[in-house]
């Protein structure tokens, strides 16, 4: 690897390295290295076939784009298997757990870009995101009518919402061949637009290419904002598409009314059909999601590691699943079960440290949320557009970070510890009754 290749994979993965949890980067980014850039595609190296699939299934949009904002001239990636010497016993452990892994089920349908393992199977439902699921259950019932369109999901990184919009996909697919179902990222369809689109000869058959599918699944539309010809393109698809009665599934980290720099005409449309949240899974979804992913690859977990896996990473799905693949890895490589002591030891390692943050900086990220000043914050004003937020800071002050009622009260403004009990307290009911100050809640605990 020349050092042109290095410093360009190095810068890449160090922003990677903030994307994705612990556990996935030590597991699946440690080994790889540059091997060609040719004409704006950058080959990758990858130590075997496991390794190249679900990179490739999972993380290609991550590292595409990831590579783009260090070097602009990249346009695509692939992967090319490479070992690097190893002892003949490590080539041995590596060749029986490929032979071990279900690699059938990770090659992607490249004619509709669906992934095959994404199926309503091998979902797990629980209280975060049963609402989410039922929309998706009562589209694929009422189709070919396009109930709900365009049904719209949104939720943090990690969540599983790529998992479903795809399980519905799936499943279309599956019970009506006829129909053409396709899915893409928004930052695939946005390098078409910048490529294609300006070009006279090849405009028109880009605006084409998406309007044959009867199902069309768009995911991470949040990164829409500022893109003003990506908006007016899948303004005008999405209206062909909706007066021709094609379904429409999008995905989103945030609601459309809180995706900024978009256009009112394209919001609207995202509202249009049925917009549901998913939330991150709670303490018995975590456990059914280690369960069914030991069922799934014949791995045996006690009950003492699955509850300690389900305490210890209370993240999203993507850092559990990182967790997981971590112990089924080492599982693998040493032939039997792992303790609960290596399993710590392993979640020690792999999950990402909770970041230390100053009653300051909270209260800055909140006042910046809601757009309103940071000292009215600690002034004793009762005006609703200030109660809100100062409630929702003692509230995030004590949950997340644990801050004694007193030292709260004292940090706000010199506020009595009854006074954030309160507040606390009011958040806890809120939060109940009002999806969006959930949303608020999830989308500010993403800046930390």
């Amino acid at each position: 690897m020349t050092n042109t290749y290095k410093s360009l994979w190095e810068k890449a993965a160090a922003n990677i390295e903030l994307e994705v949890s612990k556990a996935n980067y030590n597991t699946w980014f440690k080994d790889i290295y540059i091997s060609k850039v040719e004409s704006g595609s950058v080959t990758l190296a990858v130590p075997n076939q496991f390794v190249k699939n679900w990179l490739s299934e999972k993380f290609e949009k991550i590292i595409l784009k990831n590579l783009i904002v260090v070097d602009a001239t990249i346009r695509n990636i692939d992967f090319v298997i490479e070992k690097k010497e190893k002892k003949a016993k490590a080539d041995k452990q590596v060749i029986s757990i490929n032979n071990k892994l279900p690699l059938d089920n990770l090659y992607i349908n490249k004619t509709d870009n669906l992934n095959p393992r994404y199926t309503f199977d091998t979902f797990v439902v629980g209280d975060f995101n049963e609402v989410a699921y039922s929309a998706a259950q009562a589209i694929i019932k009422k189709f070919p009518e396009t109930a709900y369109n365009p049904y719209f999901i949104y939720g943090n990184t990690g969540f599983g919402k790529t998992h479903l919009i795809q399980a519905v996909g799936n499943h279309i697919k599956k019970e009506f061949p006829e129909k053409k179902v396709f899915y893409l990222t928004t930052d695939k369809f946005q390098m078409e637009v910048v490529e294609q689109v300006g070009k006279s000869n090849k405009a028109n058959d880009f605006k084409n290419k998406y309007r044959k599918y009867d199902v069309l699944i768009i995911d991470d539309v949040h990164f829409l904002s500022k893109k003003e010809k990506t908006q007016e393109e899948l303004f005008h698809l999405f209206n062909y598409l909706y007066n021709n009665n094609k379904m429409i599934i999008l995905s989103s980290d945030k609601h459309p009314n809180q995706i900024q720099d978009i256009e009112d005409r394209l919001r609207s449309r995202f509202n249009a059909g049925m917009a549901v949240d998913v939330q991150a899974p709670d303490y018995e979804s975590r456990v059914q999601i280690l369960k069914r992913k030991a069922e799934m690859n014949s791995l045996f977990l006690s009950d003492k590691i699955i509850d300690f896996v389900a305490t210890a990473v209370n993240g999203n799905i993507r850092e559990l699943e990182g967790v997981f693949n971590s112990i089924l890895l080492k599982s693998e490589m040493k032939g039997r079960e792992i303790s609960l002591n290596e399993v710590k030891d392993l979640v020690k390692n792999n999950i990402k440290k909770k970041k230390v943050l100053k009653v300051e900086e909270v209260v800055k990220i909140v006042s910046d949320y809601y757009n309103i000043a940071e000292e009215n914050v600690y002034r004793k004003i009762r005006k609703k557009e200030f109660v809100k937020p100062r409630q929702l800071i003692m509230y995030i002050l004590r949950e997340d970070f644990k801050i004694s009622f007193p030292t709260i009260g004292e940090k706000l403004g010199g506020r009595d510890h009854t006074t954030v009990m309160h507040s606390c307290d009011k958040v806890r009911e809120d939060l109940e009754k009002n999806p969006q100050l959930v949303q608020d809640l999830d989308a500010i605990r993403s800046m930390f």
